[in-house]
């Protein structure tokens, strides 16, 4: 019978063909291939791990075998059959490991993101809460040491945000993050409120793969481009000068506005960066579901219905409704402790894709 390992070797292969590849001067000069091969070669990353601690382990059961086989001191033999009983465990755990590993990967996984984030229904104290979100995602970057840069936003008067869009850089950042894409709701008493009376909102969370440039092609007859002075939050620059960028993609209808900074040449760069990263997006999404656009597949109208997850401040219990599950601790996970419930969302995609492999 074939051993689930073997389907390793033209893997490990492939990755040392990458690297010798990568060593080329030509290669090194050519960016457009030097970043495919670079992708290439991240894909492979755990499956290499896999393979050298399958080598290590197999040596150590190979040797244990032999010593168990030899016999002898009673409590020596003892010793050897138990730590090779720990090693095909470890092994067989190694196996499941690569039994998920091989299921088809997600291609935008290793990609940086784009996260949008605006607040849907409930007023101020939606826009109250998507300045939480935002606030939640970037602690959640920085214990992961992920970079975190405002693309875009436009604050509300009580200090959230109505929208605000914002890249993430940082290793496998799009396979941890999408599954943030959706509606999420709130339960709380605002603020605001005198009576005490809890109200319920809801935000809109968009993740999009964060596209290169040799990946979308972007004609400049294409756009219809907007200089203006910037409304809102800013300070006295905002009045003097216009720096604020506005992009119509004239194909596709798509707009982007941005006015963060206080260069209109870098307000271009980030509304390019995010227009990329939507078309490209979309494109995906065509192909693979036939919908409009990524945004609309994610966001749905953001009624207070359409949830995937219910942060309930009162009984401080944050539920997510695709998995059924339930944690407390909304402080914990507000100020970044995202990771168990990632985890919990990670793990259940993957058992349902395993499922669908192995029905």
């Amino acid at each position: 019978m074939p051993d689930i390992f073997d389907k390793l070797q033209p893997i490990v292969q492939r990755y040392q063909e990458i690297e010798t590849l990568m060593a080329q001067p030509d290669v090194a000069a050519d960016y457009s291939r030097l970043q495919e091969l670079n992708r290439e070669r991240s894909s492979m990353e755990d499956f290499v791990g896999i393979d050298a601690q399958h080598r290590k382990l197999g040596d150590e059961q190979s040797d244990l075998r032999a010593l168990v086989h030899e016999g002898g001191d009673a409590d020596f033999l003892a010793m050897a059959q138990s730590e090779l009983a720990e090693v095909e465990s470890s092994l067989a755990a190694l196996s499941e490991q690569l039994k998920l590993a091989l299921l088809p990967r997600d291609p935008n996984d290793d990609r940086d993101v784009i996260v949008e984030i605006h607040s849907a229904a409930g007023g101020q104290e939606a826009s109250l809460f998507a300045g939480d979100l935002y606030r939640m995602y970037q602690r959640y970057a920085q214990v992961l040491g992920w970079a975190v840069e405002i693309l875009d936003s436009n604050p509300s008067d009580l200090g959230g945000f109505n929208r605000i869009a914002f890249s993430v850089d940082g290793q496998h950042a799009y396979s941890q993050l999408k599954f943030e894409a959706g509606v999420h709701r709130v339960q709380r008493v605002p603020e605001t409120e005198t009576q005490g009376r809890i109200h319920t909102s809801t935000v809109t969370v968009a993740v999009l793969p964060q596209a290169d440039e040799v990946e979308v092609d972007i004609k400049d007859d294409d756009l219809r481009i907007d200089i203006y002075h910037a409304g809102g939050h800013g300070g006295q620059n905002v009045n003097k000068v216009a720096t604020a960028v506005r992009i119509v993609h004239e194909p596709s209808g798509l707009v982007v506005v941005c006015q963060d900074e206080r260069s209109q040449y870098k307000n271009k760069s980030k509304a390019m960066t995010i227009l990329r990263s939507r078309l490209f997006a979309a494109e995906q999404n065509r192909q693979q579901v036939a919908i409009s656009t990524s945004r609309k597949a994610q966001i749905g109208s953001g009624d207070r219905s359409e949830k995937m997850r219910t942060y309930n401040y009162p009984q401080d219990r944050i539920t997510d409704h695709r998995i059924g599950s339930s944690v407390h601790g909304i402080q914990r996970v507000m100020d970044g402790g995202l990771g168990h419930l990632i985890d919990q969302l990670i793990t259940n995609d993957q058992a349902l894709r395993l499922e669908a492999v192995t029905a």
